[in-house]
């Protein structure tokens, strides 16, 4: 059995109208830097989107949420930050933001696998109640 590490997270929000503050789940970050993982989970709900805010185009919000798996790959696409040292990637990604997405605040696990705890915590805190199962 592997040990157990622990390992950071914060959850990726879309809040469309940041004056307003309402906002939905539409990714997970995980950070284990002792098993020097970082990778990130994103899916854009867009029926909350719609709900929320009618006039923004989905594929606009996809494609800038899909920039955060980039950078925690470290793939070049994902613009100079991907080009980081893994802590500096979380924190830049996990740093407070005004913006239409914005990262929770950071949490603490423990767990044997951060990409397993990726997967949970996706399925748990993003994918709505049925898809999770």
């Amino acid at each position: 059995m592997p040990a157990h590490s622990s390992f950071d997270y914060a959850i990726v929000r879309v809040v469309p109208r940041v004056e307003r503050g309402e906002c939905f789940n539409a990714g997970v970050i995980v950070f284990c830097r002792a098993r020097r993982f970082l990778a990130a989970r994103v899916a854009l709900d867009a029926q909350r989107l719609a709900a929320l805010a009618p006039w923004l185009v989905p594929a606009e919000l996809e494609r800038h949420l899909g920039l955060i798996p980039l950078i925690c790959a470290g793939d070049p696409a994902g613009g100079p930050i991907a080009l980081l040292p893994l802590p500096e990637r979380f924190h830049w990604l996990v740093a407070p933001r005004s913006a239409m997405i914005q990262p929770s605040p950071v949490h603490t696990g423990v767990g044997a696998s951060p990409a397993a705890a990726l997967d949970e915590l996706f399925a748990r805190l993003v994918l709505p109640a049925a898809a999770a199962g």
